[in-house]
């Protein structure tokens, strides 16, 4: 298995941009590519190749199923675009649609773990008087 991860290496590495502030900005080494969890690679392809027999028979093309993961670090490759996947916020799974924007980005910030706080807005009634 580890042989049919080579040519997706070197897509990936064509694929990179340096960040704000050139190379350095980057914590993983270079060398070692982007980190992904290699069971949700392998059911990307299998629903890539689900989609395709798909196309071949003039069905609709629709994912049928999203791909869980609780695997909130793995990066987002090029083939994970136009996938569904449900990541796993702690509590409950949140369902992300990826998009080329999101190439090279982690699971997790589409993700989110914390509830905003939504305050209650106070309401002033016209018909009180003043000062009560």
């Amino acid at each position: 298995s580890a042989m049919a991860l080579r040519p997706l290496r070197r897509l990936w590495r064509a694929a990179r941009l340096p960040g704000p502030h050139g190379w350095r900005s980057l914590a993983r080494s270079r060398w070692k590519g982007p980190f992904y969890d290699l069971e949700l690679y392998v059911q990307a392809e299998e629903a890539h190749d689900e989609m395709r027999e798909l196309r071949r028979q003039g069905k609709p093309v629709v994912q049928k199923n999203p791909i869980r993961t609780n695997s909130r670090a793995s990066t987002i490759l090029p083939e994970f675009v136009g996938l569904m996947f449900e990541v796993h916020n702690g509590k409950d799974f949140k369902k992300v649609t990826v998009t080329e924007d999101m190439v090279g980005h982690k699971m997790g910030e589409f993700s989110l773990t914390r509830k905003r706080a939504i305050h209650p807005v106070k309401v002033i009634d016209p018909t009180a008087k003043p000062g009560r």
